[in-house]
């Protein structure tokens, strides 16, 4: 890799944008110059209609080694605030994002991976939160991201007892959602990530929301109110009459 080379690639296809982190001498480790492209890339794809989905991945060997241990060493609130941007900045996104985990995910690379909506591992891959180890406290929502997905014990394990694991121990722990044998794992996401694209995009960022909402709704009723106009409003978009057309002629052409 070159001086001139991005840090950040961004391959659109199918309704999905894909950002492969591209510093693999460094283990795609965060640093200001790969957030601030990583920042460029997500205005981009956010302004773009035509796209639906997102899936990050990283430049083999490795996902995401985590911050740059040198600027960690002379860290302000300020700075690490800018690295967390890193992930914080897809965590934020409206859009349906998928981590394709093919390598070590350390760390902060570890927050980007858990920062995404759904995560599916390569079976090489590590998950290594490294924090206690490296002899500093973890940041950037990582225990809170972390217990939601897992839950307390798996999170003690790999925080507090340092516990790595791979892809196929991270499915069984529930930190990622399918594992995938190495060479399938770019496939599987984006084909993952295109049924999510080929779906009208305010319909899918309106769905999310909601998912995201139901995070304090403890009874069923409130849930059912809590998706009522989101749905009635969905069946008077365009896109509803010419899907449930184009489904009622499909069905009459099998008769």
């Amino acid at each position: 890799m070159t001086n001139t080379d991005p840090l950040v690639l961004l391959d659109i296809a199918d309704g999905v944008a894909t950002i492969t982190l591209n510093n693999p001498t460094e283990r795609n480790t965060l640093t200001a110059p790969m957030v601030e492209q990583i920042t460029a890339a997500m205005d981009r794809i956010e302004s773009d209609p035509g796209i639906g989905a997102i899936v990050v991945t990283g430049a083999a060997p490795a996902f995401c080694a985590g911050a740059n241990l040198g600027n960690l060493q002379q860290s302000s609130a300020e700075s690490l605030g800018n690295i967390y941007e890193g992930f914080l900045r897809i965590a934020r996104s409206e859009l349906p994002t998928i981590a394709a985990v093919n390598g070590a995910a350390v760390g902060a690379g570890m927050n980007l991976a858990l920062g995404c909506d759904v995560r599916l591992a390569a079976r090489r891959a590590k998950f290594d939160t490294r924090f206690l180890q490296i002899g500093i406290h973890p940041g950037g929502g990582h225990t809170w991201m972390l217990r939601r997905i897992a839950g307390p014990q798996a999170t003690m394990a790999t925080v507090i007892f340092g516990e790595v694991v791979d892809g196929a121990e991270a499915e069984r722990l529930g930190i990622v959602h399918r594992c995938v044998d190495d060479d399938q794992l770019a496939s599987v996401a984006h084909a993952m990530a295109a049924r999510a694209a080929s779906a009208p995009r305010e319909l899918v960022i309106e769905t999310k929301k909601t998912i995201k909402a139901m995070a304090d709704v403890s009874i069923h009723e409130d849930a059912v109110a809590r998706e009522l106009t989101p749905q009635l409003w969905s069946t008077r978009q365009p896109w509803f009459a010419e899907r449930i057309a184009a489904l009622q002629a499909q069905i009459s052409s099998k008769k």
